[in-house]
């Protein structure tokens, strides 16, 4: 796998440096093989591999994941047990083929609530990365989009009580500088499979201006033919940012 901060020879121009991607589908997956929900989120760890090995092949900057996010503790407690226990073991698994290959590991979200034992190897698998400059892997683990933003208005709000920081000094900036992924190429493509047509507050500021691509491809079936359409897809958006094309402004 090569270095992300390269120019991706097999990346078109047109194409992302930064993809995120909610992976739904693991539980139906799994009742359609007639097995229990967990069968499914542990096919999807393959999925996983998948599209890490297809981003840094393809010299993404940054790939990341929704694997966990805050709503999910809703569900029945044996699952939730079985996808901690799951988490813990890929990241034993996984983590030295992936400083091998030059990734840069990352958990973001709210830590604090996942077991000690959990949390240690977060720790050590991100120390371990953390000098890697090839793809950066970011896994969204009891992370909520509107968490990130309050946690980043609270940073903010600290500082004017400090008197460090002025209310008109507030800006999109400044928050900006505050919430998740602040140090990263921002979000290009979001992919979501599953069939659903929604955004599950994932990463809801930073991808205010990222292409949207929905497959029914349910995750655990997600591979390289998959990533490689929703790219296609995305090199044949036209991305104004708000803004109007040449042809736009000469009809207007």
């Amino acid at each position: 796998m090569s270095s992300a901060n390269q120019q991706g020879a097999d990346l078109p121009v047109q194409g992302p440096r930064h993809v995120a991607i909610i992976m739904d589908g693991n539980g139906r997956w799994a009742k359609r093989q007639g097995k229990l929900r967990i069968f499914g989120h542990k096919a999807g760890v393959k999925s996983v591999r998948r599209a890490v090995s297809f981003a840094a092949s393809h010299n993404l900057d940054a790939l990341t994941l929704y694997a966990f996010s805050s709503e999910n503790w809703n569900r029945p407690a044996q699952e939730v047990s079985a996808l901690m226990e799951l988490f813990v073991r890929a990241l034993d698994s996984e983590v030295k083929s992936l400083h091998k290959h030059n990734v840069r590991l990352r958990v973001i979200g709210d830590i604090s609530r996942f077991s000690a034992r959990l949390q240690e190897r977060i720790h050590r698998s991100e120390v371990l990365t953390e000098n890697n400059d090839g793809l950066t892997l970011n896994i969204a683990a009891n992370y909520g989009g509107r968490w990130d933003i309050i946690q980043g208005m609270r940073t903010l709000a600290e500082q004017v009580a400090a008197g460090t920081l002025r209310p008109d000094e507030i800006t999109e900036e400044a928050l900006d500088a505050k919430v998740c992924l602040q140090e990263l190429a921002p979000v290009d493509l979001v992919i979501r499979t599953g069939g659903e047509h929604r955004i599950s507050n994932f990463l809801i500021w930073q991808i205010a201006y990222a292409e949207l691509y929905f497959t029914d491809v349910l995750w655990p079936d997600f591979d390289e033919l998959v990533f490689e359409g929703a790219l296609n897809a995305f090199a044949q958006r036209e991305r104004r940012f708000g803004g109007t094309t040449p042809n736009d402004a000469k009809a207007s």
